[in-house]
C-alpha cells in the first residue's frame, strides 16, 4: 500500500456526506487493505454506566476501505496518482506526480527526477 500515516487524502468514493472531503491518515490497516481517517466515516456510540462514571454519547471513527481514497499533491492540492521517484542525492523517497505548475514551483530541473 502506498499511503502512509499523515498523508493527505481525498475521499473519492464514499458516503454523500464524507464525498470529496479531504482529511489526514491517522491509521493504515495493511491487513484488511484500510484507513483511519480524521474526521472522516464517524460513528456514534453509546457507553453504559459504570460505578463512577456517567453514560456517555462517543462520536469514533471508522476505517474506510483505501481504494476509495486518493493521495492529494501538496502544491497542486489536487488528487493525483503516485510514481516511484528516486532523488539523486537521497535515494528512494515518495514523491507525487509532479505538473508543470509544481515543477515551477519547485524550481528545480526535471532532470533532477529519475522516474522508475
Amino acid at each position: 500500500m502506498k499511503i502512509r500515516v499523515w498523508d493527505l487524502v481525498q475521499v473519492m468514493s464514499w458516503k454523500e456526506a464524507d464525498k470529496w472531503k479531504q482529511a489526514k491518515v491517522l491509521k493504515v490497516i495493511k491487513e484488511d487493505n484500510r484507513v483511519l481517517l480524521e474526521w472522516v466515516n464517524i460513528a456514534t456510540r453509546h457507553i453504559k454506566k459504570m460505578w463512577t462514571t456517567p453514560w456517555q454519547i462517543v462520536k469514533i471513527e471508522k476505517p474506510i476501505d483505501a481504494s476509495c481514497v486518493m493521495l492529494v499533491c501538496p502544491f497542486t492540492k489536487k488528487p493525483t496518482r503516485l510514481w516511484v521517484v528516486s532523488v539523486l542525492e537521497k535515494g528512494k523517497s515518495k514523491n507525487f506526480r509532479f505538473s508543470k505548475k509544481a515543477v515551477k514551483e519547485l524550481k528545480k530541473d526535471p532532470k533532477d527526477f529519475l522516474i522508475k
